[in-house]
């Protein structure tokens, strides 16, 4: 009601089609960009969780593209799951992501100001779903700076950083969790030409360190295909098919580069 009242009638049919039947949210906030945390699947009765975790210029305005991401995980992750073992996906938008172009996107700021809201979202996961379900957190281009940030002592089974910038940890040790730290980059990614440096300058810290697909870094390095930026979960994908194996907790399934 409020996009349609200033005119922005693309928003406000988003925002519609958000609150529609059979849709699943878990919060909405319109105000802003926009927020919004939507499951897909019966998260009540699901042994197996994935969290999708996006990165810049993520908000209600391009959601569709957020939850066809959401969408295309859910149904591969739903045919490969073993009979009986139930799935859900959450795809979460809890958070104000920053422009690409933009100098917040090169600090951990919105990432800082993101880690208890998914913390958070994590502990709520853990009250609505049965013991044992596993979680696993899949933390696209700038949301691996927030998964990292929210990492330590976090109660999830896996994390996987997909076109990451870097984490703003030297190392997955850095992370302080029980998790596996999985990492991959597509060989179209452009994000390989982002320099992996942290610097100080006036007060703050510019940029986030070691790149997490080189070995120094000590992640589980996985293949994600020649794909772009972008192009993490398109159906049948090499990199899809990997996330599904590791929200399904198949690692030794998992291939690698």
């Amino acid at each position: 009601r409020r996009a349609a009242a200033h005119g922005d009638r693309h928003r406000a049919a988003g925002d519609r089609a958000l609150a529609g039947p059979g849709r699943r949210l878990l919060a909405f906030d319109g105000r802003g960009a926009g927020l919004a945390t939507e499951v897909l699947g019966d998260l009540a009765h699901a042994g197996r969780v994935a969290v999708l975790v996006p990165g810049s210029d993520t908000g209600l305005d391009t959601y569709g593209r957020f939850r066809a991401a959401a969408l295309a995980l859910h149904r591969q992750l739903a045919a490969r799951a073993p009979a009986g073992t139930g799935t859900a996906v959450v795809a979460w938008l809890g958070y104000e992501t920053p422009g690409t172009v933009s100098t917040s996107v090169a600090t951990t700021g919105r990432a800082e100001e993101a880690a208890p809201k998914l913390r958070a979202l994590v502990a709520d996961l853990r009250r609505i779903t049965a013991p044992g379900t596993g979680v696993a957190l899949l933390c696209h281009s700038y949301g691996s700076v927030v998964c990292a940030r929210a990492a330590e002592g976090l109660d999830v089974d896996d994390i996987a950083l997909l076109g990451s910038p870097g984490t703003g940890t030297g190392t997955a040790a850095g992370l302080r969790t029980g998790a596996r730290i999985w990492a991959a980059r597509g060989g179209g990614d452009w994000v390989e030409h982002v320099p992996h440096l942290s610097a100080g300058l006036f007060g703050t810290t510019v940029g986030f360190g070691t790149d997490p697909v080189s070995p120094d870094f000590g992640a589980r390095i996985f293949d994600a295909g020649d794909g772009g930026h972008s192009d993490y979960f398109d159906p049948g994908s090499r990199s899809l098919t990997n996330l599904v194996r590791i929200a399904l907790g198949e690692t030794s399934e998992v291939t690698h580069d």
